[in-house]
């Protein structure tokens, strides 16, 4: 392994990590936001099961293109679509 892509591969580590501990508190939020029920926890709901599928399309059309070649590529596609919606919903939620 070169220096190169150890550092490449700490960064998507690092990247993924940080990922986690943002979905764990959109998460929670959501959870939280969820619990106290009505009109509002169900466009929660619908919105949280919309942003998946969407998220899906996105990655795997990604994938399809053809211009992401490794697994670590992937890797960084799929840490990349999921951190965009991740970030926006924790920023919304709280």
């Amino acid at each position: 392994m070169t220096p190169r892509s150890a550092a490449q591969f700490t960064r998507l580590w690092l990247d993924s990590a940080l990922l986690m501990g943002e979905a764990a508190a959109v998460v929670s939020l959501r959870t939280f936001a969820m619990m106290q029920g009505g009109p509002k926890a169900k466009r929660e709901a619908d919105r949280m099961v919309t942003e998946k599928v969407a998220a899906g399309v996105e990655l795997a059309t990604t994938l399809a293109s053809g211009r992401v070649r490794t697994p670590q590529g992937a890797a960084r596609a799929a840490v990349r679509v999921a951190g965009k919606r991740v970030r926006a919903n924790r920023k919304r939620l709280g």
